[in-house]
């Protein structure tokens, strides 16, 4: 998926949601808030790839999304899965959008985050 396919994807599978876009310096960076207790699920956003340390020139769309812990290590094995940029990197992850990605994947780990930060959610 790329970036217009996620942001989509989250609009229609989460409707209701708030997209906030909080910083004047990065205007396309997106947030994607809950109504009800207005926490991040997934953050929307590019980068220059020397920033996330990839070793090639231009600018990724990458989405951060809030995971279980214990998920964490061995999802950082798959390709295209990074520690969070800008992020607690216990508890979220970075996603590059520009690779072929499982698209089914992607929607699990989104709607993964939507639950960890809902309000109903309960922490261990």
């Amino acid at each position: 998926m790329n970036r217009t396919e996620v942001e989509a994807f989250i609009r229609q599978e989460f409707g209701g949601v708030i997209v906030d876009y909080p910083w004047e310096s990065t205007p396309s960076y997106a947030v994607y808030r809950h109504t009800e207790n207005r926490k991040w699920f997934a953050l929307v956003a590019n980068v220059d790839h020397q920033a996330l340390h990839l070793g090639c020139d231009g600018e990724v769309d990458f989405i951060n999304l809030k995971c279980d812990p214990d998920l964490i290590d061995d999802l950082l094995r798959e390709p295209g899965i990074l520690p969070a940029y800008h992020m607690n990197k216990r508890h979220w992850i970075t996603i590059l959008l520009d690779r072929n990605f499982p698209v089914e994947q992607l929607q699990s780990l989104v709607a993964l985050s939507y639950r960890l930060t809902s309000k109903t959610h309960r922490s261990r």
